[in-house]
């Protein structure tokens, strides 16, 4: 029984992370979408650790890799806030990337 419950939950951080590069693939428009894409595939991967890591060893696992997602996270939106700044809007439609 135990076996089925963890490969349903496996399944489901299976399916998180599959939608969340779908989305972020098919994002083309806008970088704060990107940005939530990512944090949902980080999300479904901690959910994948902490199911695997069920020891006491395992909480500090999940507690660093929680902690690098965070700063990941705020990297990212600091990023956004610059992008913004310097662009006037988060529309990656409207930027030129070939500028070298």
């Amino acid at each position: 029984m135990e076996l089925m419950y963890y490969s349903y939950v496996y399944l489901t951080a299976l399916i998180m992370f599959s939608v969340g590069v779908v989305s972020f693939v098919l994002n083309k428009n806008h970088l704060l979408s990107a940005l939530i894409s990512l944090e949902f595939m980080v999300l479904s991967l901690f959910i994948s650790i902490s199911v695997f890591y069920q020891l006491p060893e395992g909480a500090a696992v999940s507690l660093a890799f929680i902690t690098i997602s965070v700063c990941e996270g705020a990297l990212g939106l600091s990023v956004l806030v610059l992008y913004t700044r310097s662009f006037g809007s988060e529309n990656l439609g409207t930027t030129a990337f070939n500028m070298w």
